[in-house]
Parts: structure tokens; sequence; C-alpha cells
């Protein structure tokens, strides 16, 4: 990292540490302080020439090298009628996936303001920079169930800036509409005037099962040269004991192939992710994954799209509830040897030391 990178990590850490475990109460409103560090290794079986590995993963995409994956730093603000998020970030995934983003941008992870619209505060509208509505996992691994993140995550946005109207007519159900900038920007391309339209419907029967639809429409490309992007989300958690719980999810996608085209290329992800806790210290991960994008929408892998089959085991120990010692072991294979032009298949083993205070 260079002394920008060096400055900004060293920055969250100090802060990280003076705000620990501290909230306080001014005028009504609850402000809390969190922090998170991921550090962690990771070892490709290939052997890659760089420390970078694949173009298309974002999280713990390190080969032969110790480092931090994601610090953060967080202040949040709590009232009830309004809210508000601020969070600095570090480490190898911003420095990933908001490659495309400004310089000033690239160590924002969160910044969005939200107010209640009615009396029974069921009715919400968050303005800013926010996490994704998209996909069942988050930038924060150990909110997770395995260390990795699934293809699925990968290949769709972990944040959006714009809009966010959120009504939560019982407990049972909310819903979303969001306008966006964009599939995954801050700043939005020049000579592009489309704003894009994001939907998600959340349905919770009962405490064991979660469902989830959310949709993406727009594009991030200027008017001239506009291809339309549809997408769809669905997954389920299920919660079957207190030791299984899983998740089943299957993402949708298609991308116009050019302007004014009824041709698109569509792709395609179905996941399947369990994890067995074995007691309050010890768990297990386990993921299959398919990814069908034959055209490279999302992956463009060496020219030729993906064909791949990912499976992926985790071991969790957790001393304390703040803190997870994780290994996983993952193995990608893909028809059109997306990782590598001479390999068909990849394996890694990553290893994280991760903290929440």
């Amino acid at each position: 990292m260079n002394k920008k990178k060096n400055l900004m990590a060293v920055s969250l850490l100090a802060l990280g540490s003076l705000l620990q475990a501290n909230s306080i109460e001014i005028e009504n409103a609850k402000v809390n302080f969190s922090g998170f560090i991921d550090a962690f290794y990771s070892y490709d079986l290939n052997r890659p020439d760089t420390s970078k590995r694949q173009d298309f993963l974002f999280n713990h995409n390190r080969h032969n090298e110790f480092n931090i994956n994601l610090a953060l730093a967080k202040v949040s603000v709590e009232h009830e009628k309004y809210r508000a998020n601020l969070a600095l970030q570090a480490g190898t995934y911003p420095e990933d996936n908001y490659g495309h983003e400004p310089d000033n941008y690239q160590h924002l992870h969160e910044a969005n303001f939200g107010l209640s619209l009615n009396s029974e505060n069921s009715l919400w509208l968050d303005v800013g920079v926010f996490s994704s509505h998209l996909g069942f996992e988050s930038a924060i691994s150990m909110d997770n169930y395995t260390l990795t993140r699934s293809l699925a995550a990968e290949s769709s946005p972990y944040y959006l800036a714009g809009a966010k109207l959120t009504y939560i007519p019982s407990q049972e159900w909310e819903l979303a509409a969001i306008l966006s900038n964009g599939w995954q920007v801050i700043d939005k391309e020049d000579g592009n005037s489309m704003l894009s339209l994001g939907t998600q419907v959340i349905y919770t029967p009962n405490e064991r099962t979660t469902l989830n639809w959310s949709t993406f429409i727009g594009s991030d490309e200027p008017d001239a040269q506009r291809r339309m992007r549809y997408f769809n989300n669905l997954f389920g958690e299920f919660v079957l004991d207190d030791s299984w719980s899983v998740i089943a999810g299957l993402d949708v996608g298609l991308l116009q192939k050019n302007k004014g085209s009824s041709s698109y290329d569509m792709w395609y992800i179905p996941s399947l992710l369990a994890k067995y806790t074995i007691d309050k210290e010890y768990a297990l991960g386990m993921r299959a994954e398919f990814v069908h994008d034959s055209d490279g929408a999302v992956i463009a892998g060496n020219g030729h799209g993906a064909k791949t089959l990912g499976l992926s085991s985790n071991f969790d120990y957790m001393p304390q509830k703040n803190v997870a010692l994780r290994a996983e072991a993952r193995w990608l294979k893909d028809a059109h040897n997306a990782y590598n032009e001479n390999e068909s298949s990849t394996l890694f083993i990553t290893g994280s030391l991760a903290v929440k205070f």
C-alpha cells in the first residue's frame, strides 16, 4: 500500500480503538460507535504469478500474502424520527471493489441519513450511500455462513448510492423501493441521464423463516450506448433447529447486447449454503454454487464467459461472540478456464481472524 492507504488504515484502526464499545445519547438520539477488522491469508494452489488472483473476486483476493480484507470504523445515530450512518473503510476489499470510483469515495463504506415519514414510524426515506438490497451476504465476513463470498454476491452490488423508501406494515412484511445511480456506482457515468430502479420484498412468517425477492432495472452506460440490465435475486433462509440453518438462492439477470436490441445476454447463479453450529464456540459452513454466464455478462473470464461449479467447506472457532478464527477450502471448476488459460479448476485455502467491537 502507498503512504495514503497506510495512513487511512492506521486512522481507521485508531478511531475504532478509541470508540470501542462506546455509545452516548444526544437530544434523545443514541449514538453508537463500532468497528470491524478482518485480517486474512489465502493460498491458491494454482500459484498465480501475481498476488491478486481473479478480477471478479473482491474479497480475500490475494495469493500467499497476509493482508487486511476490511477494516471498518462506523458511527450510527438512532432516533425515533431519524437515523444516520457513517462508515469509513480500508483494505483489499475497497481497493478491489471501489477501484472504478473517484479516490474520495473509495474509503466511504456507508454514508446515509433517514427520516420517518409517518406517525407510526413504519415508512422511512433513506438517502446516501448504503448497503445493496441484493443478495444474502454482506461485506462483513462474520455475518455470513462462509468466510469467502459466494459467486452470486461477488457478481452483484454490495453498495448503492441513491434513495430508499422502506415500508414495514407488519412484523411479517417489509417492502422497499430504491432509486440509485446504477449497478454498484456512487459517481454516475458521464452522459448517463438514467436513474436505476430497485425493489425488495421480505416476508418473515416466523422467527425461523425469511423469504426475499429483490430486483434491479437500469443501466450504467452513457445514453448513446445504453444497454439495459434486468436482475432478480431470490433467496430463502431457514433455521431448521438450534444447530442447522440453510440458505437457498437464485440470481437471474439479463443484459442487453446493444442499445435498442431485443437480444440479451443471460446469466443465472443458483446457490445453496448450510451452517451447522456445534456449540457456542464452533461451527461448520458449506456452500455449493453454479454460475452459467456463457456471454460474460458479469464474469468475463478469459473472454469466454463462465460456466463454473463451486464447492467450499468452512470451519469457525469463536472464543468470544465478537471474535472469529475461520478457515475455508474452496474449489472452483470452470468449463472455459475462467481462472487460468491452462487450468480448468482451482483450489485455494483461506484463513481469517476477525473481530467486531
